[in-house]
């Protein structure tokens, strides 16, 4: 192979050969002189550094101008499929309780959590997400009743739970009679089936305030069959308090076990109470001769002489949790309790 010598050269003729294969010249038939891209003006004289480096700026400027534009229309095309992405509606929350439906694992049988209520939204708020996450960890099937007292009546609760057992539908198959500002804090806790009789979840062990032996309110699970035996509940009780007690007698009337949690460590600590008693006062007041029927066990009330009126159903869903209000008006015959309302 034949050895390449270097000629001795000036700096002018070194440089007119690094230009030479950098700067194209654009021939035409019609045209017969050529078209410099860059002007000769740059390219005559003396070449100095200073035209070296404005040459390497003007390549760098035009490189980066290609990769631009080159990628504009990539990243352009990504951002319209990303805002399609993001446009998409989430999913129902109607649609994956149905999904759950169709699971095996959640078990037969589905819960009509009642939730007697009266202008207590502040609670309700908390309450409904709450529950339904609660209940859909233990795969619970359920549906959450808020049965809204919008009479001119004071509060009733048992008369409400009656009226969320008669418009829970066909298909739930067992009731949880359930305060809206008690707040299961352990997972512990069952609120399956209670095929063997009712099932006290807010036992006196556990309650957070109340704590004698007879204590069934709170929280209470029995099968629709347990409650018919009762009756259900009286409807005597206007006013808060009492109404639980006279239920427990019922319990025992129609010899039915009561059953509460069993295991459970975490005692005074496993309900969440959120009432706030100086915010919202209970109706403790007692008129006329409810000081001494409040005692009494009532014989024939509860089912079978509830009368109530349906005003409207509303579909709601609170932080992604579904519930029913039913807006109720109770009936009330003040001969036989003239206390239902206040004088």
């Amino acid at each position: 192979m034949r050895s390449l010598k270097f000629p001795i050269r000036r700096r002018s003729e070194y440089c007119s050969l690094v230009l030479q294969p950098v700067v194209p010249k654009l021939w035409s038939r019609d045209i017969k002189r050529p078209a410099e891209v860059i002007p000769a003006r740059f390219l005559s004289g003396k070449c100095t550094v200073y035209k070296l480096f404005g040459l390497c700026m003007v390549l760098l400027f035009v490189s980066l101008f290609w990769l631009q534009f080159s990628c504009s229309g990539d990243m352009s095309a990504t951002m319209h499929e990303d805002r399609l992405l993001h446009q998409q509606p989430p999913p129902c929350p109607g649609d994956v309780q149905a999904s759950a439906a169709d699971d095996p694992s959640w078990g037969p049988h589905k819960l009509a959590l009642i939730v007697p209520f009266r202008e207590r939204f502040e609670e309700l708020l908390v309450f409904v997400p709450f529950m339904h996450t609660f209940l859909s960890k233990k795969k619970i099937r359920h549906k959450i009743l808020v049965i809204n007292q919008v009479d001119h009546y004071r509060f009733n609760r048992a008369s409400l739970i009656n009226v969320g057992h008669q418009e829970s539908g066909n298909d739930t198959d067992y009731l949880a009679m359930h305060d809206v500002d008690l707040l299961p804090l352990n997972e512990a806790l069952d609120y399956g089936f209670p095929e063997d009789g009712p099932f006290h979840v807010a036992s006196p062990e556990l309650h957070p305030l109340y704590h004698y032996k007879t204590y069934v309110g709170g929280i209470l699970l029995l099968t629709k069959k347990h409650y018919h035996m009762c009756n259900g509940m009286s409807n005597r009780f206007w006013g808060w308090g009492r109404e639980d007690d006279e239920f427990y007698r019922r319990l025992r009337k129609a010899e039915l076990q009561l059953f509460r949690p069993s295991g459970i460590t975490t005692g005074y600590k496993t309900f969440l109470h959120i009432h706030d008693p100086a915010w919202r006062k209970r109706d403790q007041k007692r008129v006329a001769s409810q000081k001494q029927e409040q005692f009494k066990v009532d014989p024939e009330g509860g089912l079978s002489n509830l009368r109530y009126q349906v005003e409207s159903r509303q579909e709601l869903t609170i932080s992604g949790a579904p519930c029913t209000v039913i807006n109720t008006k109770l009936e009330c015959d003040q001969n036989q309790t003239p206390w239902c309302l206040l004088a």
